[in-house]
């Protein structure tokens, strides 16, 4: 009897192993079934770029531009309204700007102190921000056509520059371009070339060199042009 007891007390402390293994093998079972499950879990949660979507839903569901497309919008915003202040003002005054912004973007060009001219820089890009889409589409078609034509007339101009240095560095120059432009007066061309090359040479005004520079651009064909006319002039002071 005593024997039997002691067995049974050893079984209850020490399952047999017909006990032991299937629950160890529903214990190992549920516990591997366990991580496939938060495996699967795991693979199929979202991953979080870190990027901000291009539109997001606002508090009553609609779709409204992010934090960072607004950030982009207000940094072109302030570019155009920078591109404006740095225009020359001959074509500041062809730009369609709203009465506001025109006296903003006018007193940033007046203001020479470092600081009051950021501050104002940055209160022309708020002004910009007040515009509605088809006011800030205008500025962006204007600014674009200027410089457009403004860069074909940089060209133009440049080849007034080399034809003019030609033309007085070799008098071959002038045969060739007189063969390019028959309906010049060629005394006129000399008589130019001439008087600019001693000018030069007794460093005097540069009346006869600018006299040239109209010369070869009214033989070439080109319309009068005041502002190319005053950016020659300024060139030709820097130059004296």
């Amino acid at each position: 009897m005593a024997y039997h007891a002691i067995i049974a007390r050893t079984a209850c402390i020490h399952p047999p192993s017909f006990v032991a293994e299937p629950y160890a093998r529903f214990r190992h079972g549920a516990h591997a079934s366990y991580n496939v499950g938060m495996n699967r879990k795991t693979r199929i949660q979202p991953i979080d770029s870190g990027r901000d979507d291009e539109r997001e839903p606002d508090e009553n569901g609609y779709d409204r531009p992010s934090k960072s497309q607004l950030k982009r919008d207000m940094h072109a915003l302030q570019e155009l309204g920078e591109a404006l202040i740095a225009l020359p003002k001959d074509a500041l005054k062809r730009m369609p700007m709203p009465e506001n912004l025109g006296d903003a973007v006018r007193e940033a060009r007046r203001i020479t102190d470092h600081e009051g001219k950021r501050r104002q820089v940055q209160y022309v890009g708020k002004v910009m921000r007040s515009l509605i889409e088809d006011e800030v589409a205008a500025l962006r078609t204007a600014l674009d056509t200027y410089r457009g034509v403004n860069k074909s007339e940089t060209a133009r101009l440049h080849w007034i520059e080399r034809t003019r240095e030609k033309l007085l560095a070799d008098d071959a120059a002038l045969t060739e371009f007189i063969r390019n432009h028959p309906g010049v007066d060629p005394q006129e061309g000399r008589t130019l070339i001439r008087n600019a090359r001693k000018e030069r040479e007794q460093q005097k005004p540069p009346r006869y060199y600018r006299e040239l520079f109209q010369w070869i651009k009214n033989a070439a064909g080109a319309e009068d042009d005041e502002d190319v006319e005053g950016d020659e002039d300024d060139r030709d002071e820097t130059e004296a």
